[in-house]
C-alpha cells in the first residue's frame, strides 16, 4: 500500500496560507523537490490544483517565466511533470497530467493507496482535513515557519477528532524554519 503524505508550510501559530510564512529560498525548495519527488502522484482539491497550475505549469512556449529564479526551476519541473489527481465536483475536466476523482472520497483514495509505488502527496487545506477525518493520512510533513501570522486559514481547522502523532524526523533550515515529519500513533483498541 502506498502512503498518503500531507505536506504544507505552516506558521508557528498554525496559519497555512501560502503567503504567510517565510519566502521560499533555495534550501527550502530543494526540500520540496525531494518531498514531491517521493510521490507517485499528487492529490489536490480544486483550489490547490488551480493555484499550483497557475504558478508551476510550464508555459506553452516551453520557457519558464523571467520571474522564476534558477533554484525554483527544479521544483517547477517536478510539479509540472507529476501525475495529479484532483478532487472536485465543480470542475468538468482537468489537464496538466491530471485526472478528476469523482464519487466517494474515501473509496477513491483507498483505491489509489492500494496501488504500488512510493506514495501520494497531498497539499492544500480543505482536502487534507477531509482525509485526516477519514483516517487516510499516513504521514504529516510540516515546514514550520518562524512567523506569527495572526490571521488566515489554520492547519486542519475543524478536525473532528484528535490525532496523536509521533515525530519520525526533523530538519532545521538556515532560515530558522523547521521541517518535521510525523506519523499517526495507532491506538490499541
Amino acid at each position: 500500500m502506498r502512503p498518503v503524505r500531507y505536506a504544507i508550510n505552516v506558521t508557528i501559530d498554525g496559519c497555512c496560507h501560502h503567503e504567510a510564512g517565510v519566502a521560499p529560498d533555495a534550501e527550502s525548495m530543494r526540500f520540496w523537490v525531494t518531498e514531491v519527488g517521493r510521490a507517485d502522484a499528487l492529490l489536490f482539491g480544486r483550489v490547490t490544483y488551480e493555484m499550483m497550475q497557475s504558478a508551476w505549469r510550464r508555459p506553452g512556449t516551453g520557457v519558464w517565466p523571467d520571474w522564476m529564479k534558477e533554484w525554483e526551476i527544479p521544483f517547477a519541473e517536478t510539479i509540472d511533470t507529476a501525475k495529479k489527481y484532483v478532487v472536485s465536483s465543480a470542475l468538468d475536466g482537468v489537464d496538466w497530467n491530471a485526472e478528476l476523482l469523482r464519487g466517494d472520497l474515501a473509496d477513491a483514495v483507498r483505491r489509489l493507496k492500494e496501488g504500488s509505488g512510493e506514495g501520494l502527496f497531498v497539499g492544500g487545506v480543505t482536502l487534507p482535513l477531509a482525509l485526516a477525518d477519514l483516517g487516510l493520512i499516513d504521514e504529516y510533513v510540516f515546514i514550520v515557519q518562524p512567523v506569527l501570522a495572526g490571521h488566515g486559514p489554520t492547519l486542519l481547522a475543524g478536525l473532528r477528532e484528535r490525532i496523536a502523532l509521533e515525530l519520525v524526523d526533523r530538519h532545521e533550515f538556515r532560515s530558522g524554519a523547521m521541517a518535521v515529519r510525523y506519523r499517526p500513533v495507532l491506538v490499541a483498541g
